[in-house]
């Protein structure tokens, strides 16, 4: 029997006894979404806003510096003929 199987039969039988209460239910139900969705971003690698921002800065800064050097080796090209 597959998890959500188990999981679904687990909960029928509490709720048939009565232990269960809808509100736990709920409870049960959207702990399991959290748990799931932070399971798929942590499978993602994803980054936050923050670090992101930095990385973008630094990218960026090192693009000028690429293109400063480059246009620095193009005039000593043109002086050397």
């Amino acid at each position: 029997m597959s998890n959500s199987g188990k999981i679904l039969k687990t909960l029928s039988n509490l709720i048939e006894n009565g232990i269960l209460t809808t509100k736990d239910l709920q409870n049960e139900i959207s702990n399991d979404f959290k748990f799931k969705k932070d399971k798929i971003i942590n499978k993602l690698n994803l980054v936050s806003r923050e670090e992101f921002e930095v990385l973008k800065k630094v990218v960026q800064k090192q693009d000028k510096i690429i293109k400063k050097l480059k246009s620095k080796n193009k005039t000593k090209k043109v002086k050397k003929f």
